[in-house]
């Protein structure tokens, strides 16, 4: 199934690109693996998968420790001031950064270990009292406080659009997030480049894709249905 579900994600990323003039390499597929057991992430791992996205910094820990390390780990969803200690040296990109005081404990623990810290500012572009994410008319602001910590990278902006049954309707919140990203950019504030775009899941990524995602995390379309009987909350 998994082989199945990896083609087709693959086939409609390949159209999407085709769609929108643009290259399939210019796209980073996210294997979105919360709640998954190890196995079925060797599994992805034997079939060609080398990014995963995990929501919760306990799970992402042990399966860092329990996979190869050649694996790409992305922090995607709400990161706690108090956990980043926990993956700071561990993943690739943190998604999830809406607040000056979690920028502040990334860099202070980045410092610690010696590296620099690659981080997307997440936006809450569809204002969805339900969601986390820093609203569009203070993302100025907090990039220009971020941008002086010296242990941090900014690479980019994150959205979480809204679940809809057709994904045309979070066309305009992706085509938002991209804007953003060109205003933030055409100011060439240092230590800040908005590059990367994670936006689209499972259910509308191929709409994202068209309008500039960069990366899409895709979790239900590669791995099923998700179990949380086994996972603590």
């Amino acid at each position: 199934m998994l082989k199945e579900n990896l083609q087709k994600v693959e086939e409609k990323i390949a159209a999407s690109c085709a769609c929108s003039g643009r290259r399939r390499e210019d796209v980073t597929l996210i294997a979105v693996s919360k709640t998954k057991p190890v196995e079925t992430l060797k599994e992805a791992y034997d079939l060609g998968v080398r990014v995963f996205g995990e929501n919760k910094v306990q799970e992402l820990a042990d399966k860092y420790e329990a996979l190869p390390k050649d694996i790409h780990w992305h922090m995607i969803g709400h990161l706690q001031r108090n956990k980043v200690k926990y993956i700071i040296d561990k993943v690739d990109l943190i998604h999830s950064v809406d607040s000056v005081r979690l920028a502040e404990t990334i860099d202070k623990e980045a410092k610690k270990h010696n590296l620099t810290a690659n981080i997307l500012i997440e936006v809450n572009v569809a204002k969805e009292d339900t969601k986390f994410g820093v609203l569009p008319e203070e993302l100025d602001g907090l990039i220009d406080e971020i941008s002086h910590f010296s242990n941090i990278r900014v690479l980019g902006l994150m959205t979480i659009a809204p679940f809809v049954e057709n994904a045309e309707e979070n066309r305009v919140i992706f085509e938002r997030l991209r804007k953003l990203s060109v205003d933030i950019a055409s100011k060439n504030i240092d230590n800040v480049n908005v590059s990367l775009l994670s936006m689209g899941m499972t259910n509308d990524y191929g709409v994202a894709i068209e309008e500039g995602a960069t990366m899409i995390r895709v979790g239900t379309g590669i791995f099923g249905e998700r179990d949380y009987s086994h996972v603590e909350t």
